[in-house]
C-alpha cells in the first residue's frame, strides 16, 4: 500500500464508520456510496473492531472501490484520548486476541452505563438500546438514541453532554491501551500507524510528543479541521518526517464521504 500514491491521485477517504462499530451504513452500503460519489480508494476503520472488512472487500470488488482494510484503535495518553488509525493491516493473533478483550469490557460497559440511567430515574432495557444497533457492537450512540426515544432527552448531543461525557452521571471508563501499544498491535498486523484528527487533542506539544513515537502517518485532512488546521498538521508531517492521511471520519447523514478538506 503506497499512502503517498493514493493521496496524489486523489479520490479517496481514508477514515469512515459501518455499522461493525458506531456507523449507520453497512460495510456493502458505504462501498456502494464511495463508488457512486466517484471515490476509487476507502479504508474501513471501525472502532476496534475488524468486522466489517470483509463485507467491504468483497463489495468493492463489485463496485470498483479499492477497499483498504483499516480499524481505529482508542488509546489514551496523559489522560487524553488518542485515537490510532491502522492502515493496510491483516488478522494478526495478537490484535485478535486483544480486541476481543476490548469488546468484552465494551459488552460489561454497556451493562453498567444502562444500570446507571435506570438508578437516575430513566430506565431503559439492553432490548431498548440493541433496536438502534445495526451490528453486534453496542456503543454509547445506541444507548443514547434508546434515551432520546424514552423521551429523557431531546437528542443525542444532550445526552452525551448531561450523562454520557467524561465526568458525567453515567460515564464508564473504556478499556485503552497506550499510543504506544496501539502502534505496536498495528506494526505486528502489517499495517500502517496513523494518528487520527489531531486537532481534537487540542494540544499540538501533546501532538509533536506523539509524533516523536514510532507512529508512520497523521490525519492532515479531517472534516473537522480547517485548512489553517490541515498546513499545520501538513508542516508537522514534514518536520517529523511522517506520511500524510485524511478521511472525513464518516459515522451518518450529517456527514459527508469524501468530504474532509483535502487539497492537493
Amino acid at each position: 500500500m503506497d499512502l503517498a500514491e493514493i493521496i496524489k491521485k486523489g479520490q479517496f477517504d481514508l477514515h469512515m464508520h459501518t455499522t461493525a462499530s458506531d456507523g449507520v451504513l453497512s460495510p456493502s452500503e458505504i462501498v456502494e456510496m464511495a463508488a457512486s460519489k466517484g471515490i476509487t480508494t476507502i479504508a474501513i476503520t471501525d472502532h476496534d473492531t475488524m468486522h466489517g472488512i470483509k463485507e467491504a472487500s468483497e463489495a468493492g470488488k463489485r463496485f470498483g472501490v479499492k477497499v483498504i482494510p483499516g480499524i481505529e484503535l482508542s488509546t489514551k495518553y496523559k489522560g487524553i484520548s488518542i485515537d490510532i488509525l491502522g492502515h493496510g493491516i491483516h488478522e494478526s493473533k495478537p490484535l485478535l486476541d486483544t480486541l476481543q478483550k476490548i469488546r468484552d469490557h465494551r459488552e460489561n460497559r454497556a451493562q453498567i452505563i444502562v444500570k446507571k440511567f435506570c438508578e437516575l430515574g430513566m430506565p431503559i432495557t439492553e432490548e431498548d438500546v440493541k433496536k438502534h444497533s445495526k451490528g453486534d457492537v453496542i456503543a454509547r450512540p445506541h444507548i443514547a438514541k434508546a434515551v432520546v426515544e424514552k423521551g429523557y432527552a431531546e437528542n443525542v448531543q444532550e445526552v452525551f453532554d448531561q450523562y454520557l461525557a467524561d465526568g458525567k452521571p453515567c460515564a464508564v471508563d473504556k478499556m485503552v491501551l497506550s499510543p504506544e501499544d496501539g502502534i505496536r498491535l498495528i506494526h505486528q498486523a502489517g499495517g500502517l500507524a496513523v494518528l487520527a484528527h489531531p486537532v481534537l487533542v487540542r494540544d499540538d506539544t501533546i501532538i509533536e510528543e506523539l509524533l516523536k513515537l514510532p507512529v508512520d502517518g497523521i490525519e492532515v485532512w479531517h472534516r473537522k479541521q480547517t485548512f489553517k488546521d490541515s498546513a499545520r498538521y501538513k508542516a508537522l508531517a514534514d518536520k517529523y518526517n511522517k506520511k500524510i492521511t485524511g478521511g472525513s471520519d464518516y459515522h451518518n447523514e450529517e456527514h459527508s464521504l469524501g468530504e474532509f478538506g483535502f487539497q492537493p
